[in-house]
């Protein structure tokens, strides 16, 4: 056998073990003198038929695919009838055979789902790949000349032979702003992430991208009875869409409007949630309580500040790159548990950047000084209103600024996404002068969070502030974080996570409706919450967004957390990016004080929790963590996991 391919089996081997998390029933590989795919899978469709790579016909094509196609079936039918042979049942011959018919344009074109797959083509020497719309699936690239890596999970570059880890000290400062990495260079130097809604080819050496699909929002011209029925249909449509599986499909359950109403649609036996010891922040009895109306079988669990402390060095390291956002630990438990009873669960992301579900979206619009004067403030020229805001911003501190400010300036020059967090109106996070003063001068930059999204404003400056809001929000907050942790939280446990509100039939309706009906002076996502009457009570379809609420502050005040999190400021190693005794007063300063430093103090910590794992102390890392959940492993010995 040829040497080369001999290296290139061992290698692609190596790598699929790193995220054998991801696929724990079968692994696959193909290799040739130009390519190597390897692929871990999650049986979910075909269980005995569907292993990867999938070839056509003569074989001179294979696909390795890690996602879902939920209108497979439809394709499938068009697909045989022009004449093409199926050997399986799966969604993934589909997208190859796909191919081979329509072309990756066209392809991509026809098929509603989540992914990120990779087709040779040996005819031409060419390696093709695609993101799906929205980022639900991650994928990233590296390119070393005339080599090119690509994969789902950046831990499996680590094991590719020849590989540099080098820290991207770009990164460190907009992370502190955002909490979570929002340049297309990863925390890993050379590493990229690949964009949502594109596919590429490379071939000689040469990456070509190509964009094809992105969010528009032309208005249409619908009554607001009609737009809350097409929502109506749209979601009922997408859930009995992402309700296709050969395993059974379960739900997460919270208080809010997003998961009890895609619940409510799918009506499956089983819901999960979870809750913390401390009973401030408790979803858990209104989701049973919804549970128990609606007749699903509810399960819960609730976490303590020591198993969150114990278990948040793996959270992070299943994450690739640090992310601060505290929903990421009751996700990693409420995951764990779902996966002992399902192994594909539905979940609510996406309804907030569609419907418009964030309340700065509508901050202009709650106060009453300010109702009197929008109207005419939005009919001025646009190159008054700027001047107006100049002045404004420039003006002493006074009630209702912020709102006469966001009702003449444009949203690319105030808005920064879901970054900011706001406690008794104070900012609890890091902004771009914070974050310098704490970094050593290497990693200071002049990278501001509002810096990162002008490209992206100038795509949608045609469009009213608050879909040029969501826009941003759909490419930034929305993929490189809330999807991240929940692509990455629950492959760690071997569950697929399906999230039908990121449809792009429902994606297209949401992008068309009028601005006042997504959200007025009481509500936000208006339509979305009286579509969900269908389903819902009325008092459950008015609830107010909460999020994940996380007992950060209390923790952060417990002795023995801020004593393990000084340990950790404390150690050599962060002396070399940050200033050691700011970081380490900030610390103090929060522990003695009010707590209303609880997020920058969290951030840094998640920072260099991750930052040990992957450069201080990797091997151990590896050692520690590579490996499946110890409740995919209990199921596999039961024998209630397939294995295909």
């Amino acid at each position: 056998m040829n040497p080369e391919i001999d290296d290139k089996k061992t290698a692609i081997n190596k790598m699929m073990d790193t995220i054998k998390h991801r696929g724990p029933n079968s692994s696959g590989e193909y290799t040739n003198d130009e390519v190597a795919l390897g692929f871990r899978r999650l049986s979910i469709i075909d269980l005995t038929g569907g292993m990867q790579p999938i070839y056509n016909e003569d074989h001179s094509r294979a696909i390795t695919f890690n996602g879902e196609i939920y209108n497979y079936q439809e394709i499938r039918e068009e697909l045989i009838q022009a004449g093409h042979v199926f050997t399986t049942k799966s969604d993934t011959e589909v997208l190859l055979h796909g191919y081979e018919e329509y072309g990756m344009d066209g392809l991509l074109q026809k098929v509603r789902g989540m992914f990120g797959f990779m087709i040779w083509d040996d005819n031409i020497k060419t390696l093709f790949g695609a993101r799906d719309f929205f980022g639900i699936k991650p994928l990233y690239y590296y390119q070393d000349g005339q080599e090119l890596i690509v994969g789902s999970e950046i831990k499996s570059f680590l094991a590719y032979p020849g590989f540099v880890k080098e820290l991207n000290m770009t990164a460190v400062k907009p992370y502190l702003m955002n909490q979570y990495n929002d340049l297309n260079e990863t925390f890993f130097k050379g590493v990229h992430k690949f964009p949502a809604g594109n596919w590429f080819s490379f071939k000689d050496g040469q990456m070509d991208i190509n964009q094809y699909w992105d969010a528009s929002y032309v208005e249409n011209s619908l009554s607001f009875e009609e737009t809350v029925e097409r929502i109506q249909d749209s979601i009922e449509e997408s859930v009995a869409l992402h309700n296709i599986a050969d395993v059974p499909v379960g739900s997460f359950l919270s208080e809010g409007i997003d998961s009890s109403y895609v619940t409510s649609v799918l009506k499956p036996e089983k819901v999960f949630s979870i809750g913390f010891d401390d009973r401030t922040f408790d979803e858990v009895k209104n989701a049973r309580d919804l549970a128990k109306l609606k007749n699903f079988e509810f399960y819960e669990d609730r976490v303590s500040g020591a198993e969150a402390f114990r278990d948040f060095p793996e959270m992070q390291y299943h994450m690739d790159e640090p992310d601060a956002n505290p929903s990421v630990v009751p996700l990693w438990y409420l995951t764990k548990l779902a996966r002992k009873h399902v192994t594909v669960a539905l979940s609510g992301e996406g309804a907030d950047e569609l419907f418009a579900g964030y309340v700065n979206y509508g901050m202009h619009t709650h106060s009453s000084v300010i109702k009197v004067f929008t109207a005419g403030l939005k009919k001025l020229p646009k190159g008054i209103k700027g001047k107006l805001a100049r002045g404004v911003r420039k003006l002493s501190d006074f009630h209702g600024k912020v709102n006469f400010y966001t009702n003449l300036a444009e949203p690319s020059e105030y808005f920064v996404g879901q970054s900011v967090i706001y406690d008794m109106n104070y900012p609890t996070v890091f902004t771009a002068k914070d974050a310098n003063d704490i970094l050593q001068p290497t990693y200071r930059n002049k990278l501001t969070t509002n810096l990162l999204y002008k490209k992206d404003f100038v795509k949608v400056k045609d469009a009213d502030a608050v879909k040029q809001m969501q826009y941003i929000d759909l490419h930034h907050f929305l993929v490189n974080d809330i999807l991240q942790k929940a692509d990455k939280i629950s492959m760690a446990h071997s569950l697929e996570l399906r999230v039908p509100y990121l449809d792009r039939k429902v994606a297209e309706l949401a992008n068309s409706i009028p601005t006042s009906y997504l959200m007025n002076s009481h509500d936000t996502k208006y339509a979305l919450r009286e579509a969900s009457k269908s389903v819902l009570p009325a008092s459950w379809s008015n609830r107010p967004k909460l999020g994940f609420p996380v007992p950060v502050k209390e923790w952060l005040h417990d002795e023995q957390y801020y004593k393990q999190i000084r340990e950790l400021f404390a150690e050599p190693f962060v002396n070399d990016i940050f200033d050691q005794e700011k970081v380490l007063q900030l610390l103090d300063d929060n522990y003695h004080g009010d707590g209303s430093k609880r997020r920058q103090v969290w951030t840094v910590f998640t920072f260099l929790t991750w930052y040990k794992l992957y450069f201080v102390d990797y091997e151990n890392t590896v050692k520690k963590y590579q490996r499946i959940q110890p409740e995919v492993e209990e199921l596999q010995e039961q024998g209630l996991l397939v294995n295909t």
